[in-house]
């Protein structure tokens, strides 16, 4: 029986070790494809978009030959309305869209920076900003320079509005709090307003297996827990200390843009689903990104902005992977 289970246990080993290179291969095969994506700034104008859908579905309905007027004083307008902007003698006021999807590594950081620097070279005081903001959090240094590329905004001068659709927790809510109007869909997970901080550690079944580990550090801090080595009390305390200290400074960021929330409250790293974050006033409106968008195009024009940055093969790889698990 022992060697039936050993052979069987080498079987379930090789038989992993070939989904993950078929993995690997596939992550390739994608990262490779998608390498050739020119570099730059993708616009497209949303009111456009919207119209042209609306325009197929009344085509469905009307037949060809009904719609044909509609679609003639359409292109008319449309005309008139690239003439005005040709001439910069447009009045109605812009509405910039940007979308931030984040990861740990908050890595749509890159885009945002370009993005809004985009924005900035053009907009006018009364243009407003929409970020759609996707992000369950991740590194303190990452999230907080993403929150920064918000900030330029309002230190614009121009408003700033963030839709939570589905989650802004932790880091993503450090970056959704700097805004002037945060929207959020009724189940959309918000807040998460604390710090972690985890690691193993395999000292023990190093010294099961006679492995030293050797660890050496000048500074008497430099490192204070260790995955391999023996942890003190003082290197506890000091870690912990480190995490008080972010959270303070989480708060802070909380307080200075978002005054209304009670933090002795929020503040505890729970999450809450839209209905209770409004009640909470973490959020100010429960509205998904779609409604406020389709309301707004009645008043302004609205255009989305993307950078498409090229990335590195060990990005793609990364990225790629980070899919796959995901699905």
């Amino acid at each position: 029986m022992s060697e039936f289970l050993s052979a069987y246990g080498l079987f379930l080993v090789e038989l992993a070790t070939l989904v993950a290179l078929v993995l690997v291969v596939i992550v390739l095969i994608v990262s490779s494809r998608r390498g050739g994506r020119a570099e730059g700034l993708v616009i497209e104008h949303l009111n456009r978009r919207y119209e042209d859908t609306a325009d197929e579905v009344k085509r469905a309905i009307a037949g060809k030959g009904g719609f044909k007027k509609q679609a003639k004083a359409r292109q008319k307008e449309r005309k008139r309305a690239a003439k005005e902007r040709a001439k910069q003698e447009a009045t109605r006021p812009r509405l910039f869209v940007v979308d931030f999807k984040g990861d740990l590594r908050a890595s749509a950081s890159a885009s945002l920076r370009e993005e809004v620097s985009a924005i900035l070279a053009i907009a006018v005081d009364q243009d407003h900003v929409l970020v759609r903001l996707e992000n369950p959090g991740g590194a303190v240094h990452e999230h907080g320079f993403a929150a920064s590329q918000l900030l330029r905004v309002k230190r614009r001068g121009l408003k700033l509005l963030i839709a939570i659709d589905k989650v802004a927790a932790s880091g993503g809510y450090l970056m959704a709090c700097v805004g002037d109007h945060l929207l959020a869909a009724p189940f959309a997970v918000v807040g998460s307003i604390g710090v972690v901080a985890q690691l193993p550690n395999f000292r023990r079944l190093l010294d099961e297996h006679g492995v030293d580990y050797e660890m050496l550090t000048a500074g008497k801090f430099k490192r204070t827990l260790s995955m391999f080595g023996k942890n003190t009390d003082e290197g506890r305390e000091k870690l912990q200390q480190e995490i008080d200290e972010v959270h303070e400074l989480f708060k802070n960021q909380i307080r200075e843009h978002r005054p209304q929330v009670d933090l002795e409250k929020v503040a505890t790293g729970e999450h809450w689903y839209g209905i209770r974050a409004l009640e909470l006033k973490l959020v100010d409106e429960l509205r998904t990104s779609d409604d406020f968008l389709l309301e707004a195009a009645k008043e302004r024009d609205v255009y989305t902005l993307s950078y498409k940055r090229r990335r590195s093969l060990p990005e793609r790889m990364l990225s790629g992977a980070e899919s796959l698990l995901s699905r």
